[in-house]
């Protein structure tokens, strides 16, 4: 009898440790498979971030071509002034998106007579308030739009009614001051009180896919600081801008740009007629027609089957200097998502 009690206390502590010994190699197998899992994620993780970095760079190089590219059609269309109209290439200063293959990639560039924009310097608070109104911007938001930025130009620290001087800018946090003094480029606008990315880009700045792109026209492409002129240009004039200065249907602004680029010779008379108005009108006090002379070459770039990209902007007066233009301003310009051509 005590030689089977001894029997049967041995192997039940032998399948006790071999119990012991599975849960623990169990736990082993786990803590291999989460170290394992763990380092397999770094590695895609790092391989990931390093053909984003590879691509950002190509992407650059390419954006840095697509604006030698612009430089040189505006160059040559400045040396095309003297020849007849039939020897003459077209307007490369139209805002259109061009796109080229280059190598491994691609690159996109457009060319922005700085002139057919609205100066957010210059324009009065009676033109800004019809601008917005003729956007759809609505009440209150549109009179904290005029006044503050008026307020953001003038030097004093007296804010207009809905307007906003230091005193408000220093309580939010992180708190600033305003400028008293001229915006130093146009994206200064989204420091100013009722200010909204939608507004500025025409799209929530947080989502830059494509597919969240809408068709809100972005203030971006109204303004600028960089216009030497009061009026605008009606020559290079985009149909956002016509609509946002005058009222005109977007569609009917748009389908005037079309009917321009058809006049083999235009005058501010043939564009004015084109939009319906007359010699009289107070209009004509808005536009002149003129050859561009700050123009604004935005590039971008990307390798083939890929949706990174990078954007490049740069600032040129032509005539400027023996290369016969003057770079005023280069930004490089982080995009995340490149958005098909428009």
């Amino acid at each position: 009898m005590k030689f089977q009690l001894n029997r049967i206390l041995s192997s039940s502590k032998l399948a006790d440790d071999r119990g012991v010994a599975l849960i623990v190699v169990l736990w082993i197998f786990i803590f291999l498979f989460v170290v394992a899992f763990d380092f397999s994620s770094s590695v895609r993780e790092e391989a990931a971030a390093a053909n984003r970095y590879s691509d950002e760079t190509q992407g650059y190089y390419l954006a840095i071509a697509g604006f030698e590219q612009g430089l040189y059609d505006i160059l040559s269309q400045t040396s095309d002034r003297g020849l007849p109209q039939s020897q003459k290439r077209s307007d490369p200063v139209d805002g259109v998106w061009r796109e080229e293959n280059f190598g491994a990639g691609v690159y996109r560039v457009r060319l922005v007579d700085e002139g057919g924009k609205i100066n957010i310097n210059r324009v009065n608070d009676e033109a800004l308030r019809r601008i917005f109104t003729n956007l759809g911007i609505e009440e209150p938001r549109r009179s904290t739009l005029v006044d503050s930025i008026m307020d953001w130009r003038d030097p004093d620290d007296l804010h207009r009614v809905s307007g906003a001087e230091k005193d408000y800018y220093l309580s939010l946090q992180p708190s600033y001051t305003t400028k008293n003094g001229f915006f130093d480029t146009v994206e200064d606008l989204l420091w100013v009180r009722g200010m909204t990315a939608e507004l500025f880009h025409g799209y929530a700045e947080a989502d830059r896919r494509p597919e969240a792109m809408s068709s809100t026209v972005g203030l971006r492409e109204i303004f600028t600081v960089d216009s030497p002129i009061d009026r605008v240009n009606l020559r290079t004039a985009s149909a956002e801008v016509i609509h946002a200065l005058m009222g005109i249907p977007l569609e009917k602004s748009r389908a005037f740009v079309e009917e321009r680029k058809k006049l083999s010779e235009r005058s501010l008379g043939d564009l004015l007629r084109l939009l319906g108005i007359g010699s009289g009108d107070a209009a004509l006090q808005m536009f002149i027609f003129a050859n561009p002379s700050v123009v604004a070459i935005e590039a971008e770039g990307h390798p083939k089957d890929s949706r990174v990209a990078r954007r490049v902007k740069g600032i040129v007066r032509m005539g400027g200097g023996r290369q016969g233009f003057e770079l005023l301003r280069w930004m490089d310009r982080e995009w995340g998502y490149r958005k098909e051509p428009s």
